[in-house]
């Protein structure tokens, strides 16, 4: 029996990834293990795995607790998803990673992956990820890590290079945009077959092709023309129209990513864009988790987990785009010591990542742009190195477009006082 412990299971990935899990007939018995600190939330994802299981008859087990420390003994994968502080995406501590940077002219449009927003939530989740490869090494040492928690490229460099434990960073923006640019180009879903490198969130699609070979690109380049599509997509579409290639994840996300689009209010009424304001509270529960009447069927996602926790059970190949250290050169433009997104394949042998050689030379630089302020925050949280941290801030794209030198030290100090005992771990050397 296959022993699947998801932490942070109150977050979305808990319904939907057990959901996955039980789906496959491989895995329809294995003993799932819920973890997260939310007791309420936890309670409603335990609900909602236990419909699934009882109402579709399945072999499945089911074990739930607060404390990983008592599901993680024996387990063969480790799924994480964890928002360190508070919810991810209200209430503190992300309101004040997106409110403070906004009084000195940053406008961040979802503050998880870098930027300002990004490198201070990696700064408070970075040891607590740490903490959990601690508690695997000790309690399952052979277990493979799946980590769905922002900011991947950080948090994979973190338990790769402090941690021997096997990991893989996971997103969905690489499958997304591949049914996005088909729906552009008028192909069916799931008919177009694609090579995509880079880095997390910033990949590129370096080849596009329809299940006869021919190049999908001529018809993504029409599709510049058409202002209804590009009015969908437009800070991707108009990266594409100046750097030749087109990147994974959002327009909305893409856009704080660089210094072109977000700057100052003119930029943004260009672009369409507008400012991100976070709740004050938390979102409620999703309301496909709270109907107890209804029994939920086995449909699964579009997420890796489950077809790679497959993969290594049953030893049958499968492929996907996996976040790892760039080791030997994955990608041969970007350094050794960064985490790369490229395609892996894996079965009964592990995560086995693809070399893919150099990317084209602007895009390499693009990517380097936010490599940079990635490794300096990564400096900061294994070598408790507060410094570090203000560094990688004066690095990040958007920052140095818009505030000078004092007015960033002075935005970074006001940030770290505000996160308060959430940036502990510096204070331990």
């Amino acid at each position: 029996m296959t022993k699947i412990v998801i932490i942070g299971a109150g977050s979305q990935f808990g319904g939907k990834l057990s959901r996955d899990i039980l789906s496959l007939p491989a895995l329809a018995d294995s003993h799932i293990c819920l973890c997260d600190i939310n007791a309420e939330r936890l309670a409603l994802t335990e609900a909602y795995v236990r419909r699934m299981i009882d109402g579709h008859g399945l072999k499945a087990t089911l074990t739930t607790s607060t404390e990983r420390k008592t599901l993680l003994p024996g387990a063969d994968f480790v799924v994480v998803s964890v928002s360190v502080g508070g919810a991810a995406y209200s209430g503190h501590p992300v309101t004040a990673e997106v409110e403070i940077p906004r009084k000195y002219g940053i406008s961040q449009s979802v503050a998880d992956t870098v930027g300002v927003g990004g490198i201070f939530r990696f700064l408070r989740t970075g040891p607590e990820q740490l903490a959990i490869c601690r508690d695997m090494e000790d309690l399952c040492p052979d277990a493979l890590m799946l980590n769905y928690t922002n900011p991947m490229c950080m948090l994979t460099w973190v338990h790769s290079r402090a941690s021997g434990i096997k990991n893989v960073g996971l997103c969905h923006s690489v499958q997304h945009t591949a049914h996005q640019i088909e729906s552009y180009t008028g192909l069916e879903r799931d008919t177009m077959r694609y090579l995509c490198a880079g880095i997390n969130h910033q990949a590129w699609y370096l080849t596009l092709t329809e299940s006869n070979g021919e190049d999908v690109y001529p018809k993504l380049r029409a599709a510049l023309e058409d202002s209804e599509i590009v009015a969908k997509d437009n800070i991707r579409f108009e990266l594409y129209k100046h750097f030749g290639w087109f990147v994974t994840e959002s327009s909305r996300h893409c856009s704080e990513y660089h210094p072109y689009f977000r700057r100052n209010p003119e930029l943004m009424a260009h672009y369409n864009l507008t400012d991100w304001h976070p709740p004050t509270e938390a979102a409620a529960p999703r309301t496909w988790l709270k109907d107890e009447n209804e029994l939920p069927p086995l449909t699964p996602s579009v997420e890796y987990a489950s077809k790679i926790i497959e993969a290594v059970v049953t030893d049958a190949p499968y492929r996907f785009n996996g976040n790892v250290m760039n080791d030997g050169q994955l990608i041969a433009n970007l350094p050794v010591d960064c985490c790369v997104e490229v395609p892996c394949l894996v079965d009964g042998q592990g995560v086995q990542p693809t070399r893919v050689g150099a990317l084209p030379v602007q895009l390499a630089h693009l990517n380097l742009t936010n490599i940079a302020p990635q490794e300096l925050a990564v400096r900061a949280v294994l070598d408790r190195d507060r410094d570090a941290a203000y560094h990688a801030c004066l690095l990040d794209p958007l920052t140095k477009s818009v505030c000078t030198l004092d007015q960033t030290r002075q935005m970074f100090d006001e940030l770290w006082d505000a996160e308060g005992e959430l940036l502990a771990h510096f204070n331990k050397k």
